[in-house]
């Protein structure tokens, strides 16, 4: 895979409308576009398209509902103003935001797109038909967008594909120094759909592209999945279970320890984080709500330096100081609870920003 790979936009496509076949889609382009498929190609559709020809759309208005139809956890959530923004698992596979329900580039027809459930499936159906009538070895891939941790900006990924290499697994074998390699493997599909929205992307109106040069991750038999260190399409690519470290974001795993899990009723009643700066007088009456989820008999006297709370006895209050303490660290801030009141029941827990109050 050292030799020269070459990226080429279809143009010409006309917008695609529920009942399209997918395989005339990407004829229409190789047609406009004077490209012939030849042994080896890789051909990368936006899942855009692939929602639009199955009809995956809604004209639900309410675009948090949607997502949760659409999603099977939530990662992480955050408020921007009126808006509600989800990281969730989505039931087509990955870990994206808003599971990928999209408004943008709908066409006449609007609404929201939904992406398919089953987008290897959908590669696999292409990829017999596109195989059929050219008569060439393929990989078929689709693409879609979605942010990544640590990391500024959108890149595309693959939310699907079918006879191709989804994962080159370098372990076991050795570096240009000789070197053992125990932790390379290189997500191939990824990087191919990533590679093809060079010439693609949402305000080129180009959804799809043909990367040449690849043929060696071309499957001879695209049924074959132990050519993909057993993976079998984009989906085995998700981490699940014990391989995830990051089931959830760092602010839902206090919550979710506490007792309040993203995505519930009860999440929304303690309060949504924002996704910007939160003044000190909303991120404490936020923590303090998140510390008394657990106990209804539980008070709190709410300042922006310190909160005075009450409880049914010293073990319910050092348990209530405790969850405060964890609910603080949400927001970068931290609690000193002061010597508790004589019968127990009460104490000032001083709050300051994390780092800065003094010990003794």
């Amino acid at each position: 895979m050292s030799g020269t790979v070459t990226i080429t936009p279809l143009h010409g496509i006309p917008e695609v409308r529920p009942g399209d076949d997918l395989t005339d889609v990407v004829d229409s382009g190789l047609r406009s576009s004077g490209v012939t498929l030849a042994d080896g190609d890789v051909v990368v559709v936006s899942s855009k398209v692939a929602s639009k020809a199955l009809g995956l759309v809604t004209d639900d208005p309410d675009k948090e509902r949607v997502v949760a139809g659409e999603s099977d956890g939530v990662v992480a959530e955050r408020i921007s103003g009126e808006r509600l923004t989800r990281i969730v698992t989505a039931k087509a596979g990955p870990v994206m935001a808003a599971a990928g329900v999209d408004g943008s580039n709908t066409g006449e027809r609007g609404g929201l797109l939904l992406l398919p459930h089953d987008p290897d499936g959908v590669c696999r159906t292409l990829h017999t038909s596109l195989t059929l009538r050219h008569g060439v070895r393929l990989g078929v891939v689709l693409s879609d967008t979605a942010g990544r941790p640590w990391r500024v900006g959108q890149v595309d990924f693959a939310l699907g594909a079918h006879g191709v290499r989804v994962l080159d697994d370098l372990r076991g074998a050795v570096d240009a120094d000789g070197r053992d390699l125990s932790v390379t493997a290189r997500a191939l599909v990824d990087e191919i759909a990533a590679a093809a929205d060079l010439v693609k992307g949402k305000v080129l109106g180009v959804p799809v592209a043909v990367v040449r040069g690849l043929a060696d991750v071309v499957l001879d038999d695209a049924s074959d999945g132990g050519l993909n260190g057993g993976l079998d399409g984009a989906r085995g690519l998700v981490r699940t279970g014990p391989d995830d470290w990051f089931a959830l974001g760092r602010v839902e795993a206090v919550r979710a320890a506490l007792g309040v899990a993203p995505g519930t009723a009860l999440a929304a009643r303690v309060g949504i984080p924002p996704a910007g700066p939160d003044t000190r007088t909303g991120a404490v009456a936020r923590a303090v709500r998140l510390a008394l989820a657990a106990d209804d008999e539980a008070t709190a006297d709410v300042g922006d330096e310190s909160v005075t709370l009450g409880a049914d006895g010293p073990y319910a209050l050092g348990r209530l100081v405790a969850r405060l303490e964890a609910a603080l660290s949400c927001d970068g801030l931290e609690g000193r609870p002061l010597a508790p009141a004589a019968d127990g029941c009460s104490v000032v827990v001083q709050v300051r920003a994390a780092g800065l109050l003094s010990r003794p």
